[in-house]
């Protein structure tokens, strides 16, 4: 083979690698952060074909899409002095990948520490009622706190959400005697109200009786209707108590004029 044709086949060998390696397809969702002789470019490269100098350019892929990380459960102990193993789970994307690859040596693994100190933060400083009921705003206050930590590093967390508590046995008994009692409170409470209207209103009927007394007549003749509906064979006849008071009054008077 001729040396100048073997010349012009290796040049055009090492022209094909310098341009495979230079040039590189990004994803839509990758950026590239590119290091020129060690020294970062300000703007981040992609997506689709870019091209860099290599090997003077040396580039690092960085993935905008939402991280999803599991916190493991942790141990924390709420104001009341409560043990709990508490897990939750964040949200997280990069916004600017340049300060995310700068700023910090690995985002995602920093990431992940702040919102286990977060967690175990916020939750001690909050009771077990709270933690229990208020989950929403506990929620957004971890958000907030770890939004505010990584913002230098180009991060966005977008959303903390506390999975699953933990309660020891014996703390679950109480809070099940807890409900228990409260139930049973409401439900004296709804008796004794039944029992104060009820009377109230025989009260009233009382007094319109006391004003009427033909009111009482009235109610008899509708209780025989209601009984002759029945078919029934009992007679109800009424004995007004004021009849045998007078009765008792002359049989008492009587006794003692014969004495």
């Amino acid at each position: 083979m001729d040396p100048n044709t073997s010349f012009v086949l290796v040049v055009l060998f090492i022209v094909l690698i310098w341009i495979i390696k230079s040039l590189n397809i990004l994803r839509e969702y990758e950026r590239a952060v590119v290091f020129r002789l060690g020294r970062v470019i300000a703007r981040d490269k992609g997506p689709g074909l870019i091209f860099i100098w290599w090997p003077i350019d040396k580039m690092v892929k960085v993935s905008l899409r939402v991280i999803t990380w599991d916190i493991p459960p942790q141990d924390v102990i709420s104001r009341d002095n409560v043990s709990l193993k508490v897990s939750a789970v964040v949200y997280f994307r990069v916004m600017n990948a340049t300060q995310a690859i700068i700023e910090v040596e690995n985002y995602r693994y920093a990431v992940e520490q702040a919102a286990q100190t977060g967690l175990r933060s916020v939750l001690g400083e909050v009771e077990l009622d709270d933690l229990l009921a208020q989950r929403e705003k506990l929620n957004a206050r971890l958000q907030g706190i770890l939004d505010e930590h990584t913002e230098p590093w180009g991060i966005k967390v977008t959303q903390v959400q506390v999975k699953q508590v933990d309660l020891p046995q014996d703390m679950q008994r109480a809070i099940a005697k807890q409900a228990e009692a409260e139930r049973e409170r409401r439900a004296k409470i709804i008796a004794a109200d039944a029992e104060f209207q009820a009377a109230e209103k025989l009260s009233q009927a009382a007094a319109l009786i006391a004003r009427e007394p033909v009111t009482i007549t009235l109610r008899y003749l509708q209780t025989l209707v209601e009984i002759g509906a029945e078919k029934n064979t009992t007679i109800v006849f009424p004995l007004p108590v004021d009849l045998l008071a007078g009765l008792a009054g002359k049989a008492l008077a009587a006794k003692k004029e014969g004495s």
